[in-house]
């Protein structure tokens, strides 16, 4: 990683839906479910870890907090 311009680390922000089930707590099934559904898009098989989160607070679904 390189530190970005606030000096900190940089953070993947794109993950696999393997990845982001990992770091969420729920299935990855259940992960491009929720994709496919609400249209959040799925890159050159990667998700945008900013938006799912959002879109699971704004739903109120209950997945654990990113740390």
């Amino acid at each position: 990683m390189r530190p970005d311009a606030e000096g900190g680390d940089d953070v993947a922000n794109h993950l696999t839906p393997e990845e982001l089930s990992k770091e969420m707590g729920i299935e990855r099934d259940e992960v491009i479910r929720v994709c496919i559904e609400e249209s959040i898009p799925i890159y050159q098989g990667k998700i945008d870890k900013t938006l799912f989160q959002a879109h699971l607070q704004a739903t109120g679904s209950h997945a654990p907090p990113a740390a």
